[in-house]
């Protein structure tokens, strides 16, 4: 279910302490494998999974002008429609801090390929007694390696 924030708030609510709430975050520009697989292992962690992504200028501000491929409302329709996701919600900021303040999840989940130290609310989790996961990849793929792929194939 796509949701602004305040209703998620109200949805998390009423399961709060019944059930482990699992957030992860990312810009999910044209979905691959590697997506499916790390979405996948992030809902075995807990009950319900929340993907926060980065809005269009969001993306744009992290990732330069060109992206995103997608647009929010597309990426958000994707990822809904992903078995183990049960919410999505788009946010404005660079980095997911507020939102994992405002949602405060039993889990937070990046991928291995980030440091502890460098995973954005990572320090707030663990201060409350939850947990902070880093999955390691099962395919060597992502977004820019899909758009390097289209381009060789298609432009030279």
């Amino acid at each position: 279910m796509i949701v602004e924030l305040k209703e998620l708030l109200e949805l998390l609510e009423k399961v709060r302490g019944k059930k482990k709430i699992v957030f992860t975050n990312g810009c999910f520009d044209i979905l691959h494998a590697g997506h499916a697989d790390y979405l996948n292992r992030a809902k075995s962690l807990g009950d319900i999974l929340v993907v926060g992504i980065n809005s269009d200028a969001s993306v744009r501000r992290i990732k330069g002008e060109k992206r995103p491929i997608l647009p929010q409302q597309m990426r958000a329709y994707l990822l809904d429609n992903l078995k183990p996701v049960d919410y999505v919600v788009i946010f404005e900021e660079d980095t997911p801090l507020e939102l994992i303040k405002a949602i405060k999840p039993d889990v937070l989940v990046k991928g291995a390929d980030w440091d502890l130290e460098r995973i954005v609310g990572a320090d707030f989790v663990l201060s409350y007694g939850g947990r902070v996961e880093r999955i390691p990849f099962s395919f060597d793929i992502s977004t820019s390696k899909v758009i390097e792929r289209v381009l060789d194939l298609y432009c030279k």
